[in-house]
């Protein structure tokens, strides 16, 4: 027996679509035992609870991949992360599988194989890598293999998450953005976040705040997310260091000096007057990442 920690994470920070992501410490936790035979799944929804579970769908697909035989396997949920939310609780789940289904075998895949592994079933590599590092990083894809670097981001930053009752798929969420985008918006997200990273390594906040910005994917979700425009221009024009739509949505994340609570308290009575349910969650950074402790 097993349990796996996964952090949840906030990914694409504006202009760094698929590319940056930050870990927090609100953690999916997943028991893993071996049993005889068949597969059991405890303590998550019913309508989760089956062989399409994406943790057991990637066991599986972990399983072939290592040409193992799988034996039955019961696993339980303990789980925090909101689902279909932009705080990567696929993430969770995919590493959960590939890490279960590795020691389950032996431990027969490295700690980059397992990252390899990951980002070959998600489709990009923001939200699982830093979920498997912890911390701020920037990771790219290339000839199958998944390569990154942490940002050491100032100290003088809290993170605060924007969470309605809407739970918004991915899959929806991509369908809206553009096969194409003009050269001159390719050009203007690679300065922006370029930008980005710097302030947050320099603490400059006017360059955050500046740099939240982006012309490949934020301004063609806006439409599936109500509210977000008063909300994102609310938080623009207060003291807030920044605010950009978390993953691919619809929990928008507000970046705030450390000091600073009127701005939330502020934020909080704006949100009681808009429709959707908002809720407030602060969040601390994770710099560990996945855990994985034996159990007795």
């Amino acid at each position: 027996m097993f349990e796996i920690k996964v952090p949840a994470t906030s990914a694409n920070m504006g202009p760094g679509m698929d590319t940056l992501g930050i870990a927090f410490k609100l953690y999916n936790s997943f028991i893993v035992e071996e049993i005889e035979t068949g597969f059991e799944i405890l303590g998550c929804d019913k309508k989760y609870a089956n062989s399409d579970n994406l943790v057991y769908s990637t066991m599986l697909k972990t399983f072939k991949k290592l040409k193992v035989a799988p034996k039955g396997v019961r696993i339980t949920f303990k789980t925090d992360v909101p689902v279909s939310s932009g705080l990567g609780s696929s993430a969770t789940c995919i590493l959960a599988g590939i890490i279960a289904a590795n020691k389950l075998s032996g431990d027969i895949l490295t700690k980059q194989d397992v990252l390899n592994f990951a980002c070959e079933i998600e489709g990009h590599p923001d939200n699982v890598t830093t979920a498997m590092v912890g911390g701020m990083t920037t990771s790219i894809m290339n000839d199958g293999a998944t390569y990154y670097n942490k940002i050491p981001i100032s100290v003088g930053i809290k993170f605060c998450a924007l969470i309605p009752k809407l739970q918004l798929l991915t899959e929806t969420s991509r369908k809206v953005l553009p096969d194409t985008i003009p050269f001159k918006d390719a050009v203007y997200n690679v300065g922006m976040v370029s930008m980005l990273i710097a302030s947050l390594v320099n603490g400059d906040y006017k360059g955050v705040k500046l740099a939240c910005k982006d012309k490949l994917h934020q301004p063609y979700r806006i439409s599936l997310i109500e509210n977000y425009s008063d909300i994102t221009s609310f938080v623009q024009a207060s003291e807030a260091i920044g605010v950009y739509l978390s993953g691919a949505g619809p929990t928008i994340m507000v970046m705030l000096k450390k000091e600073d609570n009127k701005t939330q308290e502020k934020l909080k009575k704006f949100l009681e007057g808009l429709s959707g349910n908002w809720e407030t969650l602060n969040l601390e950074i994770d710099e560990v990442g996945v855990t994985v402790t034996l159990g007795k």
